[in-house]
Formats: structure tokens, sequence, C-alpha cells
């Protein structure tokens, strides 16, 4: 999944590129009026290019740029995220046509069922919210309105799925996507009840479309979609797709562009049906540990629509909101003990029980040990191949090995992933403190370990499961050049490893990581500055900058945003109003001025 504090913050992620002042006239505007201006806003520019103007709209918005990146369609319903599709469509040479399984062909599935406008224009060939799937999948979700599935009465290839709601508020037949795809298909939805807001009182309902111009859509299934939105944000593959459907069709889905229009418009909406509160968040573990900071890990909770995010409190006093399952306190004492526990909130405000609390102590403020010696991130890992064999690259300045690996699955971006083999570094010098490491299980197999080498002599293992977990070994302590080696304990579970660091040993110099640090944040500049359009551009090293965070003067954390850089070299702030603000790039920070 794609991952920043609740609604308004997944703004941090989009870069797509929209017009200069496309979006002014929405200025300062909320709830309805908001919602209507947007509406004039993407209805100006719209050209009805015809029902079967869609086939050639295809082959610019649905190709698969960002999975397998081989020029098919991009089918939601059939596409594996972290695996090998079932079948693959070449645009304009496999389209439906007949079917009777699924691989047979790829159609035009209208997300809104084209039954509820009686197939009428310009909604009929909406590019916005018409997508190249599956024939047969397509068919089998019917008319159904999305929502959570209980019982499945059909799976597709990729896991999406049919059956009986366990959505509050609707008891009858839903179609659910896997949650890669499930913002995706929110943010269509929004953008159809906002463009065509005038004419929902002439459409039938299908149990999902409101007949008011807002909300626009029925409680349960809004609940259904604000919590997908949260869930799932905006994806590259997305803003690609909203940049080229405006090339061929002159108009945009606004929620892709700005996805804090959905809190702004429909955020002070109570939802009405939904008071199961989610499950409580369990594994909390401390996962990382600085002279200032302390970094925490738990499980996902679940919930009958969905988590939209989880509270962290510290010492019993609320300290950040995020949407992740992990997240760093900064702005420690060092030398203290702090205590933490995790709540978990969905769309309706209902809240878990609070999780079990741990306990963590800031390092010694004397020296560093907190300074990372080795921060491998695997996105120089050879191009992305679903064979197994060795794979041998380098970053900075250390050489990597994994033998038995294949490089084409993910994590947070790029990964490596271990069958019968192991990951080793070369050497690296200044020893080793503490190893944190994000591991996850891949396609079938079992829970496991890694045995963690230092030298060739065991110093603890590291586990994975099917949920993405990251975990942390404390009091290595180990001086001098270290060779680290992460060895598979099974012969074919298949393991992604991903976000390797240690910590230098902490007798090392503490001149060495004062001068680290130093360099580091002299190793990046805003300009301009002051910044303009809500939208931060940085220079220097930033491919290697794993968290943003966004703070007002007095600490106050604004917005945080994970991997930040990976699409550009901006971000994509909340809606800051004038003033100073701080910008912290893992541990550098610098100052901004919003005018």
């Amino acid at each position: 999944m794609k991952k920043v504090i609740l609604f308004s913050l997944f703004a941090g992620l989009a870069h797509a590129q929209a017009p200069a002042g496309y979006y002014n006239s929405a200025n300062g505007l909320s709830g309805a009026a908001l919602k209507t201006e947007l509406s004039s806003i993407i209805t100006n520019g719209h050209m009805d290019k015809g029902y079967g103007g869609l086939w050639t709209a295809y082959k610019t918005t649905d190709i698969d740029k960002d999975y397998e990146n081989d020029g098919s369609i991009l089918d939601i319903y059939s596409e594996k995220p972290t695996g090998t599709d079932p079948y693959k469509y070449t645009p304009g040479t496999n389209q439906c046509g007949t079917y009777s399984t699924e691989g047979n062909c790829y159609n035009r599935e209208h997300i809104v069922p084209q039954s509820l406008f009686n197939e009428a224009s310009p909604m009929v060939s909406d590019v916005n919210f018409i997508r190249a799937t599956d024939g047969k999948v397509n068919g089998m979700r019917s008319n159904y309105p999305f929502g959570k599935v209980g019982s499945a009465t059909f799976t597709s290839q990729n896991g999406s799925k049919l059956g009986t709601s366990a959505s509050s508020g609707y008891s009858g037949t839903v179609f659910e996507p896997i949650d890669e795809f499930k913002g995706d298909v929110a943010r269509m939805i929004f953008y159809f009840v906002t463009r065509y807001q005038s004419k929902l009182s002439s459409f039938s309902s299908g149990n999902m479309l409101g007949s008011s111009t807002f909300p626009g859509l029925q409680t349960w299934e809004l609940n259904v979609l604000l919590a997908w939105h949260n869930q799932d944000p905006v994806s590259q593959a997305e803003i690609k797709r909203n940049n080229a459907s405006y090339t061929f069709q002159g108009n945009r889905n606004p929620f892709i562009d700005n996805p804090n229009y959905v809190n702004l418009i429909w955020g002070s909406q109570q939802p009405s049906g939904d008071t199961q509160a989610p499950t409580t968040a369990t594994g909390l573990t401390i996962s990382g540990k600085t002279s200032n900071s302390i970094s925490l890990a738990w499980n996902a909770s679940t919930d009958n629509v969905g988590v939209t995010a989880y509270t962290v409190y510290m010492d019993g006093n609320l300290k950040t909101t995020v949407s992740s399952t992990s997240t760093t306190i900064s702005g420690l004492t060092p030398s203290t003990t702090y205590s933490f526990y995790v709540v978990a909130k969905d769309a309706a405000g209902n809240s878990s029980s609070n999780s079990s609390t741990v306990s963590g102590t800031t390092n010694s403020g004397g020296t560093s040990p907190g300074t990372n010696c080795t921060n491998e991130t695997f996105e120089t890992i050879p191009a992305a191949n679903s064979t197994y064999t060795t794979r041998t690259w380098s970053n900075g300045g250390i050489s990597w090995t994994a033998t038995d690996a294949r490089t084409d699955q993910t994590i947070n971006n790029k990964a490596i992933t271990v069958r019968n083999g192991s990951l080793t570094s070369g050497s690296s010098a200044n020893g080793i403190g503490s190893l944190t490491v994000t591991t996850q299980l891949k396609f079938s197999g079992t829970n496991g370990t890694f045995d963690v080498k230092v030298n060739g002599t065991s110093v603890g293992t590291i586990p994975y499961s099917t949920t993405s977990t990251t975990t942390t070994i404390s009091n290595i302590n180990i001086s001098g050049n270290v060779v680290v080696s992460l060895v598979n304990n099974s012969t074919s579970n298949r393991v992604a490893i991903d976000d390797l660091a240690w910590t230098c040993y902490s007798g090392s110099s503490a001149r060495m990581a004062q001068n680290t640090a130093a360099e580091t944040s002299n190793s990046f500049k805003i300009s301009p500055n002051p910044i303009t359009n809500q939208e931060i551009f940085v220079k220097g090293d930033l491919q290697k900058v794993r968290k943003a965070e966004i703070y007002t003067l007095q600490g106050k954390v604004l917005q945080t945003i994970d991997q930040p850089f990976r699409n550009g070299n901006s971000i994509r702030t909340i809606n800051l109003g004038q003033g100073v603000y701080i910008l912290k790039l893992d541990q550098a920070t610098m100052q901004f001025l919003v005018k």
C-alpha cells in the first residue's frame, strides 16, 4: 500500500500536472460549495470522444508503466502488485468480443454502472471513471456497488471479490477490489458524483449514489469510500492516468490532483451507520532509537469498513496521528525513558482499545550510537527480474551480494527477495551497534526467520511473515570492520528485504557522527524559498531520504511523508498559511517561508 497522516496530508504524495491556476477558483472553499465549484471546473473543457473513443484512450491512459512496465493493459482486476500477473492484454488487439473465462479479453468497466444513467452521454464515455478491465471479472462485478466482502461467491485471479456485504449499513451483494486499487476506485466515484452532481436526481441509486448534489452518495457507501481513500493514497500510476486522460478528454480528476479535497468536502460528514470499532493494534515494538527520537512499529488493525488512522500516545498524551503502521517520535531528551501505546480509528470516529504499552529509552547524547553507518534502501539493485540467481550491486561505498534472489518484488519501493540464499554486505568500517530491517513473505509459504551474522558469527534472528514487519536487533556492539549477512533458514520461502540499516558501534568517534550530521544538514537546499503553490522543491541527494516531516516553529508535526522523493524532487504540502515552517528530512532540518 501507498503512507502519511489522515486525510489532508495525502496531498504530499501527489505530483500531478494540472495547468497553473486550474483550481484557483476553488481556493478557500469547503463542503458543498467546494464540490459545486470543482464540478464547474471539471465540466469546462470536457470533450466527449464517444463510447468507441475509449479504445483509443486506453492506449495511453491504461498502460502498465509502474508494475511490470511492459506496455500491457493495466487492469485493476487482474494486476498483482507483488507477483506475476495471471495474464496480460496487448492494447488494441485483445479487446472484447466475447469471453467465458478470465484472460479472454478486456473491455470497458464503468466504475459507476452505466445502467444507473441509462447509458447516456457524456457519462457513458467518460474515461475518468471507465477502466480497461478483464471482461469476465467485469461481468461478475455487474452493477453491484463497491464494499467490503464478508463471504465471497467469486474471487478473481488477483484477489478481487464478489460476495455478501460486511460493510455497515448495507447487507446486499458488493464487489471489493484488492487493497492496491481501493483508493483508485474511491477517487473515481468521487469524481463521478462531483462532475455529474446536477444530474444525480435523475439517476438510479444502484444502492450507492445519492439523489442530491451533496453529499452525492449513500451514507454507507460514502463511509466505505472515505476509508479506502485514506487506506490507499494516490499512486504514481493514478497520476500518470490522470494526466493522460486530461490530454485525451480535456478534464481532470481533482481528487487525484488534490487528495485533500476529499476531506474538505466530505470530511465533516459524521458517518452514522458504522458503530463497530477497529480491533486493537498488536505487536507494538520499539524499532529504533537515537538520542532524540524513538521509532515504533505495530501490526495493522482490522475493521468492518476500514481503519483510517492510528493515534500514538506518549506518556499518556496524544503525540501524533498516522495512517501507516510505524512512526518516529522526535524532539525527545537523551537518556530518558518514554512509554507508548497506539489506538486505531475508522472513518466514523470509532476507536479501538489501547494497544499494549511499550517503553523505550533514548540513547545518550554524549556519543552518537544512533548514527547510521549503513543505510541500504535497495534502490540501486539490478533491474526488476523474476528469475532467481546471484545479484550484486553497490551503494554508499558498500558492495552487496544476494544469492538465489530476484529483484521484482517491493515493500517500500524496491526490495531484494531471497529464497534459498542470503544477503551479504561487503566490509564496513566503524563497527555495528544495532541493526534494523524490514521483511515480508511473498507468495505462498510459512512464517520463518533469517539468521543475522556479523563476521560469520550469529548475533540474532529476524522474523518474517506475510505482513511487512520492521525488526531491530539491539546491542550487537561489535567494533572494527564488519561483514553482515542475513541467511534465510528456509529453502523455499521467498522473502523480500528492504530498508536495512545498522548504527555505528557506540565506541566509535562522536566527532565522526557529528561531522556526518553536519554534512547531511548541508546537503539539502530549498529553492525557491519562500515556496509557492504549496510545493517545496528540494535540491540535494534526495533518493536516500526515508522520511520528510513538516513542523511549526513550536514543534507541532503538521505532515509526515514516507519516501517523499520517490517520484521527483518536490513535496506537495497541506494548505499552509503564511508563516515560517520547518522541513525535516531524516535528521536534517531547514526552515522555509510560505507567503
